[in-house]
């Protein structure tokens, strides 16, 4: 898997991160679109793995307080799934996220995907809530 991340809204990349997190989140999960592209767009990193040049796994972060960074939108094309894609795309955000001298990643995880996110190293903190109309809890992982 080939990783490219971008900061430009304008860019390919950011292109190929939509179009994956519409067809994950949108299309399959039935989330609303307005929901799903925020405020934020132009104020995070977006990162995209592709596997042989097809946009495949996305992600994006942001430094949320002083080394603290937050991990959001990681979604993965369902041809791509079970594949180690996500683990991929999991080992290049912390890689990422650690040469910025983080202390601390911060991620809401759907509920069903909280073992995914466990085998990463991250742990559930709080209550569950409701985001888009599906349960999620907040993973933290020290680093």
């Amino acid at each position: 898997m080939e990783f490219l991340w971008t900061e430009d809204i304008s860019s390919e990349v950011y292109k190929d991160a939509i179009h994956i997190r519409k067809e994950v989140f949108v299309k399959e999960q039935h989330v609303e679109p307005e929901l799903e592209i925020d405020d934020l767009e132009d104020q995070t990193f977006h990162l995209v793995g592709y596997i042989n040049s097809v946009p495949s796994a996305t992600a994006r972060i942001y430094e949320k307080a002083p080394h603290i960074f937050k991990i959001q939108r990681v979604a993965v094309i369902r041809d791509a799934r079970k594949t180690g894609s996500g683990k991929k795309l999991m080992e290049e955000l912390e890689q990422y996220i650690r040469s910025k001298d983080a202390e601390i990643m911060i991620l809401d995880s759907q509920d069903q995907a909280i073992p995914f996110y466990e085998k990463s190293g991250f742990s559930v903190e709080g209550e569950g809530f409701m985001d888009a109309g599906i349960p999620h809890h907040r993973m933290v992982k020290k680093i």
